[in-house]
């Protein structure tokens, strides 16, 4: 450089170079932050339609029966859980968008087979959870069905105390994680069935009115391997009236 330039000028150069050159930084900084914001966006699944129904009552009101801890841990945790795998796989199948749970279930083997084992498992979690908890009051309310359900329970299986004891008996008797359910089949009639994991009757063109979730963290906090203890227990929170509801539905 010549000695002679005015040391201001050159002062003033070096400014320009240096304010270009963090301007060309910056400038390929926010390409690249956009270019990578554009691929995650990309990636990441549409937002479901599908959401977390709230429980009808507090998480403490079926204590003693289900414990507080363990209906907090499976209402936010283990259904929360369900639905948000259910919406991200119902969001990778654009054919899918707007279908109810019930549709995809009922019609599953029309679901792309790529999300046709998510929508089985979450999909069925969703239905099965959203059933349980409405199924359940506090105690003290009414402890036996009546009406249209009364006398469907007395024609298909004799008297509650028989129904209740096939109920339990599947309950008891599912290996492993499952539900026992109490559905309506064929020509109407009420049926109890059993599924693994959470496959729901609606699977086997059956409709539940009535569910108990036999998953170990439905009830160890409280029952540790005691699930007799748990299923004799629950009778005492079934809500019946929820239930009729859920049969004269099932038959209209």
């Amino acid at each position: 450089m010549p000695t002679n330039q005015d040391p201001q000028q050159v002062s003033a150069r070096l400014g320009r170079r240096r304010f270009l050159s963090q301007s060309s930084a910056v400038v390929a900084t926010a390409a690249f932050a956009s270019v990578g914001a554009s691929r995650a966006f990309a990636q990441a699944p549409t937002a479901g339609e599908f959401t977390l129904p709230a429980l009808p009552y507090g998480y403490d009101a079926l204590n003693p029966i289900i414990d507080t801890q363990t209906m907090t841990i499976h209402h936010t945790k283990h259904h929360q859980g369900y639905v948000n795998n259910l919406n991200k796989a119902v969001a990778s199948e654009p054919s899918l968008a707007g279908k109810t749970v019930e549709e995809l279930l009922r019609n599953l083997d029309r679901v792309p087979e790529s999300v046709r084992t998510a929508v089985r498992n979450h999909g069925g979690g969703h239905a099965n959870h959203s059933l349980f908890w409405k199924v359940m009051q506090p105690t003290g309310a009414a402890s036996s069905p009546t009406g249209k359900l009364a006398s469907a329970v007395e024609s298909a299986f004799g008297s509650l105390s028989n129904m209740k004891e096939a109920f339990s008996k599947a309950a008891g008797s599912q290996f492993g994680s499952g539900w026992a359910w109490l559905v309506v089949g064929e020509s109407d009639k009420l049926e109890i069935v059993a599924t693994p994991n959470q496959d729901n009757p609606m699977l086997m063109g059956k409709t539940p009115v009535l569910g108990l979730d036999v998953w170990e963290h439905a009830y160890y906090l409280k029952y540790q391997n005691r699930r007799a203890d748990y299923i004799e227990a629950f009778w005492k929170v079934v809500h019946w009236d929820q239930v009729a509801k859920n049969y004269a539905q099932a038959v209209a």
